[in-house]
């Protein structure tokens, strides 16, 4: 066995071990409003339940370890005290990555991101529209573990309404596994899911920031053959494939036939997004779009 001493091992690689080994952790999206009411989304994995009685949740925006600066969801509810809680499946999941970039103060996840801000019943900060499970929350107290970097912030919630989805509920009136399609994170890119093939991988999102689901032309973002994990894709490249690239792809791929079929052409990108050839998809539909 390896014996490891937290106080001498080093943060960076703390982090990375907890990360591993405390796992598969349930993920959930994070909506608030600072005091102008400017909407964040952002995801958390240090999130669970604790507690009915009251209904209790909590969460984790931890401070940065290289600068100990905080993340806007944290100066959010200190200064309005209440967060949406909506639960992230698997249909979401690149969505949810891509809005885990961190985007300057004042930019809106949920345009970023493509997912639909939902007004909320009890609380001011919105729900995720998309997401088939989602709890209205005030925050009871915000526990700062230690101000030091790479601290945690335990955002202690009590849960004021639910929106639950029917659809993901059983014969019996439980929640089904498969039908909610819940997903976990792991360590490193890894993730897990509570139906199908239970292990997949997402890259980290780009460290230069992807350009969003909103810079993409409408005729790509309002595809009704693009899943929003194929946009979460798209939207997570640095930028857009320009004139001389669009041009060169097509005339070198003979594609001059296909781009005139708008139904084929979002079929083929969506086979070369699932091979991993993202870019090329993008080019690909910006040709039809030029």
């Amino acid at each position: 066995m390896i014996e490891i001493d937290p106080k001498t091992y080093g943060n960076p690689e703390l982090f990375k071990l907890l990360l591993a080994g405390v796992a598969p952790r349930p993920i959930a999206f994070a909506s608030t409003v600072n005091k102008e009411g400017h909407p964040n989304l952002s995801p958390f994995s240090f999130y669970n339940a604790f507690g009915v009685n009251p209904t209790t949740l909590i969460f984790s925006p931890s401070r940065r370890g290289r600068d100990n600066t905080t993340k806007h969801t944290l100066d959010n509810v200190k200064e309005v005290p209440e967060v949406v809680l909506s639960a992230v499946t698997f249909d979401m999941v690149q969505q949810m990555s891509l809005s885990s970039t961190e985007y300057p103060e004042g930019v809106d996840e949920f345009i970023k991101s493509g997912l639909t801000a939902l007004p909320s019943k009890t609380v001011q900060p919105p729900r995720v529209a998309e997401s088939p499970l989602q709890f209205e929350c005030k925050v009871r107290e915000v526990i700062e573990i230690s101000g030091l970097p790479g601290s945690g912030n335990l955002v202690v919630c009590e849960i004021q309404h639910i929106h639950m989805d029917e659809n993901i509920l059983d014969s019996e009136g439980s929640i089904d596994p498969d039908a909610i399609d819940l997903v976990g994170r792991m360590g490193g890119d890894y993730y897990v899911r509570t139906s199908g093939a239970a292990k997949f991988i997402i890259p980290k999102p780009l460290a230069t920031m992807g350009i969003g689901v909103d810079q993409l032309p409408e005729e790509v973002r309002y595809s009704d053959i693009l899943s929003g994990n194929d946009l979460g894709q798209l939207g997570n490249l640095e930028q857009l494939p320009n004139a001389e690239q669009i041009e060169d792809y097509v005339t070198s791929q003979k594609l001059e036939s296909l781009i005139r079929d708008r139904v084929q052409l979002h079929k083929y990108a969506k086979t070369l997004i699932a091979d991993g050839k993202t870019t090329e998809a993008l080019t690909l539909l910006m040709s039809a779009v030029n």
